[in-house]
């Protein structure tokens, strides 16, 4: 049954009676004081779903955003550092500095799973502040390096830092949001990532002028002050970031036990014998915060769509990140000076952002994932074989235009596309960690795919990129016809009496395993 479909009104004598519950914040999770005891989407049916909606767009969307846009900016601004004289003040060679925007991955990959399980313990508006706090002081402090290790040590320490963020936002959302509402959700968050490669430029830009203020190169001022600037905004989001819907208190009580019932029961088809179904009408037991078990963990590192997955994130994050560590470089060796290298970039950025927020729209709309990201794959080979295929500073520029404008939109919908089709907090916590951990191994393939010896066609990197997404294609092509098979045998099975097998505390530990359970591809 759809419990999303149009809502039968009910008159308040109608409307179910509510009981106290505990609040367990050792879990990480506060239930509510006063939720339904019996809900039915009907006892919701008086209330507006698209204003609750918006009340949680404009509380949650633009902190995570401003965060994330400092995320992308301190990882990348390395790029624009180089170009304004990074690389000679520190007597470095190329594949020196190519080691230094190697090693911020492997870290960055190795405490991205701890990072998101400890997010599930503790406070978001607590542990997400905090590592931002760490990477600022990091970065701050890149811009007084005066050597090669002095860098690759700040890098290294870099990754640590800001392991948990991206995984840790993208989670959250998760817990705020239903299946055909995250990824338009993901693409405001992530476009931040959009706007801080033009904001980038533009900042970086401006901030050159510095050089010599406090006898310090400019490249330096730019690491101290977006440094700075990310500790001021990491100490603003302890005051402004929420929890989880249980504890949001910009909700009244009736909208928090509205939120949980909807995300309780999201991906699921017919519900099983003891959830209690009079009249066709779900009426579940209230949910407790669920207990931490490291076979959810072990669940998440043997499913088979993790890894096949990975491989479709590969094909995104390495031109995502070939695109924004080394776009000014790039620009810059088709003739251009560093100056206007580094304001080119800003129209591919604010274009590949819009386009993100609009093909998210109509990916929650149609509910669907795989064709719009197999879209975005071919989009991205045109885009990089123009850049192969010729010397002409304006066919290369805009191979690098039609390929950024296919990563940025692709990107949010290959993690709504895993967290979609993972049930269980825990597991979907472990699992996403592992998709953007080991996915971003990437960024540590891609940050050595553009050399300086190979400048300024780089036919090595754009053929590397057209490969990469190449086995991307075919990945989502074997999750496409993956998750249809499961459907369909489910559905199979449903037909055959197959639910009368279990109960209802059975399917919930199976979660995305459980008969119930319906794939979006």
């Amino acid at each position: 049954m759809d419990l999303y479909a149009e809502k039968a009104q009910v008159t308040q004598a109608e409307r179910v009676p509510t009981s106290p519950l505990r609040n367990d914040k050792n879990e990480g999770v506060g239930v509510l004081a006063r939720v339904p005891s019996v809900a039915t989407i009907q006892s919701f049916a008086h209330l507006n779903e698209k204003a609750i909606l918006r009340k949680m767009d404009m509380r949650l969307i633009p902190m995570l955003a401003a965060l994330y846009l400092l995320s992308f900016l301190d990882r990348g601004n390395i790029g624009n550092a180089k170009i304004e004289g990074l690389q000679e003040d520190l007597h470095m060679t190329s594949d020196q500095y190519n080691w230094c925007l190697t090693v911020f991955f492997f870290t960055y990959a190795a405490f991205e799973v701890p990072s998101n399980l400890l997010l599930k313990k503790l406070r978001p508006s607590r542990w997400l502040p905090t590592i931002m706090v760490a990477w600022g002081v990091v970065m701050t402090l890149m811009g007084i390096v005066q050597s090669y290790s002095g860098l690759l040590s700040a890098r290294l320490f870099l990754g640590v830092a800001e392991a948990g963020l991206f995984p840790g936002v993208a989670y959250y959302l998760t817990m705020w949001y239903t299946r055909d509402e995250i990824q338009l959700r993901q693409a405001l968050f992530f476009s931040a990532a959009s706007i801080a490669g033009a904001f980038s430029g533009l900042l970086a830009f401006a901030i050159s002028k510095m050089d010599g203020v406090g006898n310090l190169e400019g490249w330096r001022w730019i690491f101290i002050l977006e440094g700075m600037a990310t500790v001021i905004v990491a100490l603003l989001a302890y005051l402004f970031l929420h929890d989880f819907p249980e504890t949001a208190t910009f909700l009244t009580e009736e909208e928090r036990a509205f939120v949980v019932f909807r995300l309780k029961y999201q991906g699921q088809g017919i519900p099983a014998k003891g959830a209690g179904v009079e009249d066709g009408l779900v009426r579940p037991r209230v949910a407790q915060a669920e207990e931490f078990r490291w076979d959810y963990v072990r669940q998440a590192f043997v499913d088979w769509q993790i890894w096949v997955n990975v491989f479709v994130y590969w094909s995104i994050v390495c031109p995502l990140y070939g695109i924004s560590l080394f776009l000014p470089t790039i620009i810059r060796n088709l003739g251009y000076e560093s100056s206007t290298a580094q304001l080119m970039t800003v129209p591919i950025y604010i274009t590949a952002a819009i386009l993100a927020v609009i093909v998210a729209h109509f990916s929650d709309k149609m509910g669907k994932r795989s064709p719009f990201i197999i879209g975005f794959l071919c989009m991205m080979i045109v885009g990089f074989a123009m850049c192969i295929s010729t010397s002409n500073p304006r066919v290369v520029y805009a191979g690098v235009f039609v390929a950024t404008c296919a990563i940025y939109p692709a990107f949010p919908g290959v993690i709504s596309w895993l967290c979609n089709n993972l049930a269980g907090s825990y597991k979907r916590s472990a699992g996403m960690a592992i998709q953007i951990g080991v996915g971003n191994l990437g960024g540590a393939m891609a940050s050595n795919f553009y050399r300086q010896k190979d400048s300024p066609r780089f036919i090595l990197g754009h053929a590397l990129e057209i490969a990469f997404i190449t086995a991307g294609i075919i990945a989502s092509v074997i999750l496409l016809t993956g998750y249809a098979s499961i459907n369909k045998k489910r559905e199979r099975k449903m037909r055959e009496g197959g639910l009368d097998n279990y109960t209802q505390e059975e399917l919930s530990r199976l979660g995305d395993k459980a008969l119930t359970f319906r794939y979006m591809y």
